[in-house]
């Protein structure tokens, strides 16, 4: 083992780690091939790590692989064993996935699994591959998979905004992060470029839009610095986690973090300032600390807050900041370095003290040589408010009383020793007395600290000559022995006093450390049996009270977004709604409006901001202090995902009971669809033989014949509504997908939407050359008549109805819209919801489930349907099919022709 490893390591923490690897070693191993898009050879290079083994005689299958048409990917492939894909039914159509159940049951020692960021198709048993993944690390078999950069959750925004693209598939960094080995696959720009233009990443047609779009060189040199870093943040972890594994206690300089040290002088600003400029050049991340000593927490109140004041800018300048408790300055530092791995160490430049006393860098130099050492001279120092603040003119007065109080408790405490020691002169030898104002002195520096302590030793020798050394009641020493005695007495009473005053500075650091974790883990308590929002407000605002003696509010936000103020509450909506909005702290001690007498903290939970925290604080100046706006951080964060966790409960009742609600409907439009529809179509046999019967009807007998057969297939379709409604939503419908033309379709409907159009004027404007669609007729056409339907009946006879159809990119749009008033104002959107209608008390017929058909037939086909505003002023319904690549028709057969 090298000298840098031979710190034993704590006993607990030695421990943890081995039940950290007892899991570890149950659980397989993840292995993630990590790049900045596609094309840069993951899936290759797995493939290639994957047949490594394979020779090697490990047992290797390929779960799932796509190989994007790419014959070098695909050659890899041969001698491998590969899962047959699992089939699921959505819609009508057969979907393949990864077979999880096969994959399981099989269990290899090493599963190749592409495309960690998939979304498995509905009706699998996870919605997500990750998951998938994880159900099979648990089963202890070793994955390789891969993911690209744009698929992390925590950059997926930021790679859209420098693609313009943002992909919907994501993959927590959590995962990213727990995987025992990332294997960085980079490539440079130009390569990769090369690569799509040889058809190497896509098809040729693939590639030709890809490097118009998201394929540009600026991106992928953007997407590359992304992957180059997010890897490098993994590898520093590793580091750091590889560190306290062994316990080594030196520097590696792997890392060009600074660490800025903030003390209690007035160049403290500066040294600040030029940390984070420096930062800023080397691109590092950076720590500012404080250490507070016992003598330091002695500074007048002025003088601490304006220390506080300087670590506020040091964290609005995007530092990290602490306060630190211990006794040596240079020691301290040098953990905390060591601690973060921090090779940098930036400190103001030395002043002039006294000559035993080393300077902070000389013993931060002698007690870590391989820790860099940046002097920054000293700024010109802001000049001092001329008037301090009330509160601090208060704390100054207070404080100036305890430390008067503090002396005189001292005095008075040396001479009764003194007086009550004066009788046993003559019993009791002069030794054992001088112990006993020794005893005082230790008593002393326990209740008030170190400098009482050091006026009560030089009164206790002071009385002990008066009161007991001869000749008595006098400062006249007889023996030049006693000299010694006082000498001893006085060394004594000073070191007892400075220990004892140190060691009660560190009994209330613990104390106050003991508290706030209890003071955490009553709240996390507290917050765990709470199943309702307002359990949680209570609790949150009697925690915060009992915590930080401050009183709290908690706004959180109704439906629409907006906070809601309690009766009798004090706070600001107008600012809390900043905060809510910004997800960032306003009010005071903050740069936003620090004139308000509240702060305000939003309660950012992981998917959304969940409220906001008003708190009055009774004192100001703890704004100030990082270690209580740290753990006022951890109350908020606790209280959000409290706040996310009753949501979500919330939500999935609100889901079990729709879901209820809608499984009965459906089976009751089913039944009743289906009682109903034997009658109706006999009705209207009946009716229609009735019109046609011999001898022929009277007039208003044969007007009545027709408005019932009329009524009765007005009742058949409204019935076969419900019917094929109930169908789709049960997912029994089977669709005929074929090749076809959509003109015969639009034609068909015409001629079943006949009566209803009879009325109006229908014009077609199809555009000529329109491809063929995969589709299935019959439910096409149902979508074409219900539209048709739709739009004859809320329209006046007369009126235009247009059918469009063109190509759209690569979909093929069609249309239908009109003249007439269009539809509801706001209600365009909720058209397609199930018994929706244009007119909520309308006498035209209908229950509105015509554009809900519409709708799930559609969506079913891949495309999309929506209402607006004709061009012409009245209603318009658009859809979307996909266009997809027809099969090619037969070759034309040759014809022979006679020789002339």
């Amino acid at each position: 083992m090298s000298p840098t490893e031979i710190q034993r390591p704590d006993p607990d923490a030695l421990l943890a780690q081995v039940q950290t690897e007892e899991r570890k070693a149950a659980r397989g191993k993840l292995r993630i091939y990590f790049g900045a898009s596609a094309g840069v050879g993951k899936t290759y290079a797995m493939l290639a790590a994957a047949r490594k083994l394979h020779a090697d005689g490990h047992d290797v299958l390929v779960g799932v692989l796509e190989t994007h048409g790419r014959a070098d990917t695909a050659a890899l492939l041969d001698g491998l064993h590969r899962l047959a894909p699992g089939a699921l039914t959505h819609r009508g159509k057969t979907l393949q996935e990864f077979d999880l159940d096969s994959a399981l049951a099989t269990a290899p020692a090493l599963i190749l699994v592409d495309e960690l960021a998939h979304s498995n198709a509905p009706g699998s048993r996870h919605p997500k591959r990750w998951q998938d993944v994880e159900e099979l690390l648990a089963a202890g078999i070793d994955v390789f998979t891969t993911v690209n950069v744009q698929h992390l959750d925590s950059l997926n925004d930021v790679v859209g905004g420098i693609t313009g693209v943002r992909v919907a598939e994501t993959v927590p960094d959590t995962v990213f992060d727990r995987a025992d080995e990332v294997v960085l696959v980079d490539l440079p720009a130009d390569e990769l470029l090369a690569r799509l233009r040889s058809g190497k990443v896509y098809q040729p047609e693939q590639a030709e839009r890809a490097s118009k779009n998201f394929f540009r060189k600026g991106n992928l040199i953007a997407l590359r610095e992304l992957a180059l870093r997010r890897t490098a943040d993994r590898v520093e972890d590793d580091v750091r986690a590889y560190r306290i594994e062994k316990s080594i206690d030196t520097v590696w300089k792997t890392g060009g973090a600074l660490l800025a040290c903030v003390g209690p002088r007035a160049d403290a600003e500066h040294v600040v300032r030029s940390t984070a400029r420096l930062a800023g050049q080397l691109g590092a991340d950076w720590h500012a600390v404080y250490v507070e000593t016992p003598a330091l927490q002695r500074k007048p109140a002025p003088r601490r807050e304006l220390t506080l004041k300087t670590l506020r800018l040091a964290q609005e300048l995007g530092a990290t900041t602490a306060v630190l408790a211990g006794r040596d300055i240079a020691a301290t530092i040098v953990e905390y370095a060591r601690d973060h791995n921090m090779s940098k160490v930036v400190l103001a430049r030395a002043h002039r003290s006294w000559p035993w006393r080393r300077p902070h860098r000389v013993r931060i130099a002698s007690a870590a040589p391989d820790i860099d050492l940046i002097e920054v001279g000293g700024g010109k120092p802001r000049p001092a408010p001329m008037a301090p603040e009330t509160n601090t003119v208060i704390l100054a007065i207070d404080s100036g009383k305890r430390r008067a109080q503090a002396y005189a408790w001292s005095g008075a405490a040396s001479l009764a020793a003194a007086l009550l020691l004066s009788p046993l002169v003559g019993y009791v030898d002069l030794a054992n007395i001088a112990m006993l104002f020794l005893l005082v002195v230790l008593l002393v520096a326990v209740r008030f600290g170190r400098r009482p302590s050091v006026l009560c030793t030089c009164l206790s020798v002071a009385f002990f000559d008066f009161f007991f050394v001869t000749p008595r009641f006098t400062f006249n020493v007889s023996d030049l022995e006693y000299l010694i005695t006082f000498g001893v007495m006085l060394a004594v009473g000073l070191i007892t006093g400075h220990l004892t005053a140190g060691l009660r500075f560190q009994a209330r650091v613990a104390a106050h450390r003991e508290r706030r974790s209890r003071a955490l883990y009553e709240f996390a308590r507290e917050l765990s049996g709470a199943l309702q929002t307002e359990q949680i407000v209570d609790t949150t605002r009697d925690a915060i009270a009992r915590t930080f003696r401050a009183s709290a509010t908690l706004l959180v936000p109704d439906a629409d977004g907006r906070l809601q103020a309690p009766p009798g509450a004090s706070a600001d909506l107008g600012v809390a709604q900043w905060a809510f909005d910004h997800a960032q702290s306003a009010g005071l001690g903050t740069g936003t409006l620090p004139a308000s007498p509240l702060f305000y903290l939003p309660l950012v939970a992981p998917m959304r901001t969940r409220g906001v925290l008003a708190i009055a604080p009774e004192q100001q100046r703890w704004m100030l202090i990082p270690e209580q706006r740290k753990q006022l951080d951890t109350f908020a964060a606790l209280a959000a995902i409290a706040l996310e966790r009753v949501h979500y409960i919330e939500v999935a009742q609100d889901a079990l009971v729709n879901m209820e609600s809608e499984r009965l409907r459906n089976s009751l439009l089913a039944a009743l669809s289906h009682d109903l529809r034997t009658p109706l179509t006999l009705l209207v046999g009946l009716s229609e033989s009735l019109a046609a019967s011999t001898p022929a009807l009277a007039a208003p007998q044969r007007e009545m014949a027709d408005i019932l057969h009329e009524e009765a297939l007005r009742m058949s379709a409204l019935v076969s509504n419900l019917l094929e409604m109930a169908r789709i939503q049960s997912g029994q419908v089977t669709f005929n997908m074929q090749w076809q033309p959509l003109e015969e379709v639009v034609g068909s409907a015409l001629r079943a939407c006949a009566a209803p159009l009879r009325a109006h004027i229908v014009r077609t404007e199809l555009a000529p050359g329109l491809p063929l669609v995969r589709f299935d007729a019959v439910l096409i056409e149902r979508v074409l008549y219900n539209l048709l339907e739709n739009a004859a009946k809320y329209t006046p006879p007369g009126s235009t109805i247009v059918i469009g159809g063109a190509r759209h990119g690569a979909m093929l749009q069609m249309s239908v819209h009109d003249n007439g008033p269009g539809f509801p104002a706001g209600r365009a959107d909720t058209l397609f919801d199930k018994f929706a209608r244009g007119e909520r008390e309308s006498a035209k017929p209908g229950v509105g489930l015509g554009l809900a058909i519409c709708r799930a037939i559609i969506e079913a086909h891949g495309g999309k349907i929506e209402a607006g505003a004709s061009p012409t002023g009245g209603a318009s319904l658009v859809f979307t099919l996909p266009l997809g690549t027809p099969p090619p028709g037969p070759e034309p057969e040759s014809l022979d022709l006679p020789d002339d």
